[in-house]
């Protein structure tokens, strides 16, 4: 009878993970609108199925994230100014979307400068892994700061700041965050954060980085974004892993799209004019 009872206690644990998994899957096919989910009804191969308005996920020619292969770039003088950013501190909160976390400043937070046209700050918010490589290496965590110009079309226009982590010592702005990030547990729920300024975010003034012309990397995908990828790589800990990953739902505890053809799009690499 022993013996019985231990074969059926296993038995009984890996139906209830089957189950478990199964309820998982229904959830996210019935209640949510998109998943990181590989090959559930919402993953990512799907997004450009589940609305007309997402098509571009599936259709589009210039969709991100990509590989930045160093044999694919043409180096190009970036001037004395490096990345141009003008940041200044202004009101912002942090809210819990799902599949992510994001900063939104609610004030003029500053901009950075592309070709004479200045996209102003919006927010930012975080993937785990690296949804960019580097010549094929993949990091642990990417930060997107998303920011946006008003065309005389009223449409915007969108250029994102990226900056790419490996586990190590704290990130700095992270810490500052820890707090606020426990206290929004739940899909929707979001805190003030106060005055809050963006140029603690480390991304860096002199240093080299990427640029390119590609899509948003969830739904809508939206294609004319200007990617600028810092090669700075920084350091954040496995606490503030752990932290963000526990604070999304479950069809996004690993929030970062899959890799998008290149399509023989040009990738420009950024280098100050006296390193040029």
């Amino acid at each position: 009878m022993k013996r019985q009872t231990r074969t059926f206690i296993p038995c009984l644990l890996m139906l209830a993970t089957i189950l478990l998994q199964y309820s998982a899957s229904t959830k996210v096919d019935h209640e949510v609108e998109f998943s990181y989910i590989e090959g559930s009804a919402k993953g990512p191969s799907r997004w450009g199925d589940l609305k007309p308005e997402w098509a571009t996920c599936k259709h589009g020619t210039i969709q991100s994230p990509i590989d930045l292969l160093s044999r694919r770039v043409k180096v190009v003088s970036a001037g004395s100014e490096g990345l141009n950013k003008a940041y200044k501190p202004a009101a912002a909160s942090i809210l819990n979307r799902g599949h992510d976390v994001t900063v939104n400043w609610e004030a003029d937070a500053g901009s950075i400068t592309i070709n004479g046209t200045h996209f102003l700050l919006q927010g930012a918010h975080w993937h785990w892994p690296s949804e960019h490589l580097i010549n094929g290496k993949r990091f642990d965590l990417e930060l997107h700061m998303v920011h946006q110009f008003t065309q005389p079309d009223g449409t915007n226009k969108t250029a994102v700041v990226t900056v790419l982590y490996k586990l190590g010592r704290p990130d700095p702005f992270l810490s500052k965050l820890e707090e606020y990030i426990k206290a929004i547990g739940e899909e929707g729920e979001e805190k003030s954060l106060g005055v809050i300024d963006p140029s603690e975010i480390e991304v860096g003034r002199d240093h080299l980085y990427y640029r390119y012309i590609g899509s948003l990397t969830a739904p809508p995908c939206t294609e004319g974004v200007i990617w600028t990828i810092s090669n700075k790589i920084r350091t954040f800990s496995r606490k503030q892993l752990n932290l963000l990953v526990n604070s999304v739902q479950y069809y996004a505890k690993r929030n970062a799209r899959p890799l998008q053809p290149l399509n023989n799009r040009e990738v420009q690499f950024y280098v100050p004019s006296y390193r040029y």
